[in-house]
């Protein structure tokens, strides 16, 4: 049953993070909330469901995943001064999480990445060659042999009201440059593929605007090709 569902998020503080974890509240599950030290859940999340845990300490990693059967991966590197960031988190950070998930038979896997993942000239790659980092971090767990799903979402924003109106726009990978998306969509889309078997090993793209037709995640996935 779903609400028995052994799910666990990491990144479960960050902006989309915690959105995952209250869309899969919603869902009736109850997920494990995996954060890093001195990070701060929102008041709509239990901190009763919280573990903490470091990327490049793999007894924390292993700690907080055993017993889970599914993970989403919703982490990345903030803007900052330290530029390593994107290779420590985005690539390092998850190729430590997938060998966690292999070592510990976790099944199914969701990893959040971006629009133009491994493309070298954009504006985004002045911070540390983001994009080129979430390509290897995207590599690491297609070339895992779990079952994978890549949400690749354009510009995120805040936004939580009139999402009712928009649709989302799903395609196959290095199909779309441009274009946003709520957090809240991209949270929803998560939950959605841990539910839609077509969404396995796929990279799929994501944006939203009020021009693109509501459907369902399995029905947009039609004619998706296995990458």
């Amino acid at each position: 049953k779903f609400d028995l569902m052994n799910l666990a998020i990491i990144g479960a503080s960050g902006k989309t993070g915690y959105r995952v974890a209250e869309e899969a509240v919603k869902k009736g599950i109850r997920p494990k909330l995996l954060i890093r030290a001195n990070s701060v859940l929102p008041n709509t999340l239990s901190n009763e469901l919280c573990c903490t845990i470091s990327l490049n300490d793999e007894d924390s990693l292993d700690r907080a995943i055993k017993d889970s059967d599914t993970l989403v991966i919703a982490t990345g590197a903030r803007p900052n001064i330290d530029l390593t960031g994107p290779a420590r988190i985005d690539a390092c950070g998850v190729r430590n999480l997938i060998k966690c998930c292999k070592k510990n038979n976790v099944k199914r896997v969701i990893l959040v990445s971006s629009l133009c993942a491994g493309k070298l000239i954009h504006p985004l790659n002045l911070f540390g060659l983001i994009l080129i980092w979430k390509r290897l971090g995207e590599d690491s767990l297609v070339n895992s042999g779990l079952d994978w799903t890549i949400i690749r979402p354009g510009g995120l924003n805040e936004e939580e009201e009139g999402l009712s109106k928009l649709g989302i726009k799903y395609s196959p990978q290095n199909t779309q440059e441009e274009g946003s998306i709520p957090r809240r969509l991209v949270a929803r889309v998560c939950i959605d593929s841990i539910f839609t078997t077509t969404s396995i090993g796929k990279i799929i793209e994501i944006t939203s605007d009020e021009n693109t037709a509501q459907q369902t995640m399995e029905k947009s996935l039609e004619g998706f090709s296995i990458n």
